[in-house]
Parts: C-alpha cells; sequence; structure tokens
C-alpha cells in the first residue's frame, strides 16, 4: 500500500469530508444488523402465540424507520465517499499534468503520448475507483463481518455460531491465494492499455499520411494486434477474480446448509427458538455480501496500486533542466529611451552539447554574442546543431560545458518564466492549437486579448489577408494541429504569435520555409523595422543575408561568421558557395517560368 502514500496530503486535507461518509456507512450498517433482531422477535411472538395488533404495528413501524434510517445514511456516504473520490480524481489529474507541464524535453523524448495519456485517464480512474467504491467495501465488509459475528453470538450463543460461521478461514485462504497474482495481471492490463491508446494516437495523428501511401489494411492490422492483446490480458485478469464470486457463494451456500440441518434439529430439541434460527439464517445472508466485497476489495485495491504504482513513477522523474533554488533577474541596461534599445545580449562562451553520454558531440566550443537589438543569423546544413543552439537558448537543455549568459547572467541562474516572457520563439514545425486564429495569435495573454494588436500581429505576418478572406475572419475555429490551413499559414500564425508577445527576442527556427519568396521579403522588411533583438536559423541565404552577424555552422563548429559581404569574399567558404547554388538555382526557376509563359502563349 505505499503506493498510495502519494495521496496521503489529500486524505489528510478532506478526512472530514470521508470521516461523515464513513460514519454514515457504518450508520447504515447499524441498522441493517437491527432488523433480523426485529424478525427475531417477532417469529419469536408467532411462535408462541403472543403476536396482538399492537405489536404487529410496532414490528412494521421499527422496521419502516429502520428503512429510512438505511436510505438516509446510503445518500449520506454516496456523497461524502463517492464525492470525495471525484475530487481525488481532479487533484490527483490536476498533479499529473502539471507534473508534466514541468519535464523537460528529454523527458519527452523517452516517452510516448498514448503512455501519458493513458495515466491521466484511465491510471486516475483506478484510484479513483479504489478510493470511493474501495474504501466503501473494505469498510463495509469489516464492519459487517465483525458485528454480524457479534449479533449471531449475542443471538444464539457460540458453539451455535461457531457451526454457521465454518466458511471463515476458507474463504480467508482463497482471498490471500489471489490477491498476488491479481496485483501482476492489473499491472499487465494498465500497460497494455498504454499500448492501446499510443496506438489510436499516432494512427489518428498520422492519418493523413496512412491514406496517402495506402496502408489502411496493414495498420488495421496492427490495431488489431494491440487490440488483441489488450483483450487476452483483460480476459486473464477476469479469469481470476471472476472466481471470488462462486468461490465465496459455494463456500457460504454449503456453510447456510450445513447450519439449516444442525438450526432444525436443535429446534426439534427446544434448545433453539424459530426466531433465534430465523436470525441466524438473515445474519449468514447478510454475511454473503462482505464476504464478497472481500474479494471485490482485493480486485480494486490491486488494480488502484498497479495504477498507483505507473502514477509514481511519473510523479518521481526528477528533470534533468531544473530551476535554481533561487533564481535571479536579468539586469537590463538603463537607457533613456527604452524602446530603442529593447533587445538583449546574449553570449555563448565555449559551449560544447550533446544530448547523452553516449552519443557524439552536437555542438563543440560553440562561441558568439549578439548585443542588444542586432540580428543574428545561423546557417549550415541538416544536422549541424543550428536548432540546438536554440534549444540551449530557450534552456529546453542544459550545456554540457560552458556557458550561456544573457545579460550577462547565467542562463541556469534565470527564472523560466522571466527567459521565456523575454524570449518569443517560433519553432521549425509550427504548432496550432485547435481554437480560433485569434486565440491561436494572442496565446500568451491571459484570454482577454486586444483585438487591435490581434490584428497588427497578422499584419506583421503577412497573414491577415488570408484570415480577413475567411468567413469567420480572426473568431475561425482551426482544427486540430491547424489541420485547415497550408503549411505556410501555419508558420505565418505563428509568427504573428510571438509578435504578439512582445518580447526582447524573436528567435525564428527556420520558420519562413513554407512561405514564398515574395512573402518571405515582406516578413524581412517588418523585421528590420522591429527594434529588437533577432536570432535566426535558415538553410536559405536569401532569408539570412540582412543580418548583422551570420554564422555558419559545419559538425558543430563555427567555420565562418561575418556579414553577408565579408561571407561572399571567402569564395571557397560553404556560404558563399551556398549563395552561389541558391542564386543559380533561381535564375533556372525564373528562366523555365518565362518558357513556359512563352510556349503557352504560342499555343
Amino acid at each position: 500500500m505505499r503506493e498510495y502514500q502519494t495521496i496521503f496530503p489529500f486524505i489528510s486535507a478532506n478526512k472530514r469530508r470521508y470521516f461523515l461518509g464513513i460514519f454514515a456507512l457504518l450508520f447504515v450498517d447499524a441498522a441493517n444488523l437491527l432488523i433480523p433482531q426485529i424478525m427475531r422477535i417477532f417469529a419469536d411472538w408467532a411462535q408462541f402465540g403472543e403476536l396482538t395488533r399492537d405489536r404487529i404495528i410496532w414490528a412494521a413501524g421499527v422496521i419502516l424507520l429502520l428503512g429510512l434510517m438505511v436510505a438516509v445514511g446510503r445518500y449520506g456516504w454516496r456523497v461524502y465517499i463517492f464525492g470525495t473520490a471525484r475530487r481525488l480524481e481532479y487533484w490527483l489529474r490536476d498533479k499529473l499534468f502539471k507534473k508534466y507541464l514541468s519535464l523537460d524535453d528529454q523527458f519527452f523524448n523517452h516517452h510516448r503520448t498514448g503512455d501519458l495519456m493513458a495515466h491521466v485517464t484511465n491510471d486516475v480512474l483506478m484510484v479513483r475507483h479504489s478510493m470511493g467504491g474501495g474504501i466503501i467495501m473494505i469498510i463495509d465488509a469489516v464492519f459487517m463481518t465483525l458485528f454480524t459475528v457479534i449479533m449471531m453470538i449475542y443471538t444464539v450463543g457460540l458453539r451455535t455460531s461457531l457451526v454457521a460461521l465454518l466458511a471463515l478461514p476458507f474463504i480467508t485462504i482463497v482471498v490471500l491465494a489471489m490477491s498476488k497474482p491479481l496485483h501482476q495481471r492489473s499491472r499487465e492490463v494498465q500497460d497494455t492499455f498504454s499500448e492501446l491508446s499510443n496506438e489510436v494516437q499516432e494512427n489518428i495523428s498520422g492519418i493523413n499520411n496512412i491514406k496517402a501511401f495506402g496502408i489502411e489494411d496493414r495498420r488495421s492490422a496492427d490495431f488489431y494486434e494491440v487490440n488483441n492483446k489488450y483483450q487476452e490480458k483483460n480476459m486473464g485478469m477476469l479469469r481470476i477474480s471472476v472466481l471470488f464470486d462462486p468461490l465465496i457463494e459455494l463456500i457460504s451456500g454449503i456453510s447456510l446448509v450445513v447450519f439449516i440441518i444442525y438450526g432444525i434439529n436443535r429446534i426439534r430439541e427446544g434448545s433453539l427458538t424459530l426466531g433465534d434460527f430465523i436470525a441466524v439464517l438473515n445474519y449468514l445472508r447478510m454475511m454473503v455480501w462482505p464476504l464478497v466485497a472481500i474479494g471485490l476489495v482485493v480486485n480494486s485495491f490491486q488494480r488502484g496500486i498497479a495504477a498507483m504504482g505507473r502514477i509514481n513513477e511519473i510523479l518521481a522523474v526528477q528533470p534533468k533542466v531544473s530551476e535554481a533554488d533561487s533564481p535571479t533577474r536579468i539586469e537590463q541596461e538603463d537607457t533613456q529611451d527604452r524602446d530603442s534599445n529593447p533587445g538583449l545580449n546574449i553570449e555563448f562562451r565555449d559551449v560544447w552539447f550533446r544530448y547523452e553520454e553516449n552519443l557524439p558531440w552536437v555542438l563543440q566550443g560553440v562561441s558568439f554574442e549578439l548585443k542588444d537589438a542586432q540580428s543574428l543569423a545561423i546557417l549550415g546544413r541538416t544536422g549541424t546543431g543550428k536548432s540546438t543552439v536554440l534549444n540551449l537558448l530557450l534552456r529546453r537543455y542544459d550545456v554540457s560545458s560552458g556557458q550561456i549568459l544573457i545579460n550577462g547572467t547565467d542562463i541556469r541562474d534565470i527564472a523560466f518564466k522571466e527567459l521565456y516572457e523575454k524570449i518569443a520563439f517560433v519553432e521549425q514545425e509550427s504548432f496550432i492549437f485547435s481554437r480560433t486564429i485569434a486565440d491561436n495569435i494572442a496565446f500568451s495573454s491571459d484570454g482577454n486579448y486586444d483585438p487591435e494588436r490581434v490584428r497588427l500581429a497578422a499584419e506583421f505576418s503577412q497573414v491577415a489577408g488570408d484570415i480577413e478572406a475567411m468567413p469567420d475572419q480572426y473568431d475561425t475555429w482551426v482544427g486540430e494541429r491547424g489541420v485547415t490551413l497550408s503549411g505556410g499559414q501555419k508558420q505565418r500564425l505563428a509568427i504573428a504569435r510571438a509578435y504578439y508577445q512582445d518580447s526582447d527576442l524573436l528567435v525564428l527556427d527556420d520558420s519562413l520555409s513554407a512561405v514564398d519568396t515574395n512573402t518571405e521579403r515582406e516578413i524581412l522588411d517588418h523585421l528590420d523595422e522591429v527594434q529588437r533583438g533577432l536570432i535566426m536559423v535558415s538553410q536559405r541565404v536569401s532569408t539570412v543575408q540582412r543580418a548583422d552577424q551570420i554564422l555558419v555552422l559545419e559538425s558543430g563548429v563555427i567555420s565562418q561568421r561575418g556579414n553577408h559581404k565579408s561571407l561572399l569574399q571567402d569564395t571557397d567558404g560553404f556560404y558563399a558557395r551556398l549563395y552561389q547554388r541558391q542564386l543559380l538555382e533561381r535564375k533556372l526557376g525564373e528562366e523555365s517560368g518565362e518558357v513556359t509563359q512563352h510556349g503557352s502563349k504560342q499555343l
């Protein structure tokens, strides 16, 4: 049960609600235990000819009163125990989701989305069941078993009660024998559910690719295997769990038959009254539920323990990138005209980085400085570490060695919130949320956005025309991941979102790759007008040539640095060769367009 230590703070905070619920449950059980006593007295009156009209009315009234007490008590324990379990579900799901938000990229690189979704949905649900219905069953089973035995001894004595309770030792053996395999198979079911969730999530997310390659049948077959595995694991657990009820019913039934035979002989001897016999029979029937509940409790708590164990594994993860215990603020230079110089001073000092100890270096001794409102461009082949530089600047990972300084402060000493407020980032693959266009642009706001500012951001990124051509304009609801938008529209929408944030530094990670050259030129013109720091990564020379400083990365090392003009002077360098190749490709493309247009006119 150590797995449940995680929820002890919740239980402590809600102990009053649990206490009231348990009190109501015990109140109901006590009322139920009195009903056989009323029936015993009534039967004895009938057996000995002492039944009168007043006694009939009295017995009926007491049973009705007890029934009313049971109804009120049941309402109470349902509200307090089931209701508190629902609160636990909210609390635990919220705790788990906040944990996800606190974890770094390395965690998500090694965990599948379907697994993480299963923790928040199915695992939390299992814990709720164990701390709702499970609590009820375990309290009910213990109280009813104990006090039913006491009431039986009180009614017919110890000897007769022992005959009636012959089943208890055998049921205890059954419960203990089945608890361990139930826990193991419960964990297997939860793990397989994660695989199933991941399979569904990946196929739905990649449905367009599945259809484009015509592999629906193959994906359906793969899903069948995972789904069938989940069914087999459930059936394996079911084969054990369904044995509880039949075995307990069988053992209880045998015990009941033994007592009936024994009780009838005692009645013939005159040592047992009819009322006592009826009372014990009712108590034996009442004991069937606690005995069945023992099996259900084991099943519920074993599933809850398995689920809680999986949740605890996530909650125990410590991010490799963590905030300093006492973070410092970014020192801002004092200037009379703040708007004319709002940039940050970014410095990389001999930065080395690799993603894992056994992997090769991605960056090797990278050093550069970006001052104030200057612009910096990083260019290089795919896989040379360009995006890694930006990830380190955003502190998605920590450097292996070296330092990254912002206004002279080590980035590891800066609070995450302040860091992200100072830097607006546009990723290479723009993520668009399933909400309105205006909500996507004003994503950094608290929900009360400025419509005029949203419009200006859209104009800045050259997406305003596309938005205003839509029927609902800025209130247009985009599909999941912006599926209703083109690649260029998504990139421009992401740029508008970064512009709306109005941070000191704007970072673009190859964020103009899906837009045409004319739109790119317009956006770059607007970037020149903005008085803030700018870092951009691209593989197009046309994108980076306006930057104050250009870095060329090759195999994680800065091989060239300078501005566009100075880099072109090194005719054997990567930058000049790339520029000439892209210039030639553009000319060939323009000539091809002219030939096509001329041929069309001739036709």
